[in-house]
């Protein structure tokens, strides 16, 4: 049996992908604090998550268990 070991990403790569992630988490908190939305993937389709997000993208909301 031979057991696969996770690929080692090469260390300029993680540079790159770190740099990435904070760029994406600077727009996302920029738009917050705008009050713009922002559009996601969620697997199936795009989905709009903000206030003023149009409604065919918003994501249906979830019953509460209360």
């Amino acid at each position: 049996m031979n057991a696969q070991l996770p690929p080692v990403a090469d260390p300029d790569t993680e540079i790159m992908l770190d740099c990435l992630r904070r760029a994406v988490s600077q727009a996302l908190e920029r738009k917050r604090r705008l009050g713009q939305y922002a559009v996601f993937w969620d697997g199936k389709g795009p989905v709009a998550v903000g206030e003023d997000a149009p409604p065919m993208l918003r994501a249906p909301q979830r019953a509460s268990e209360d």
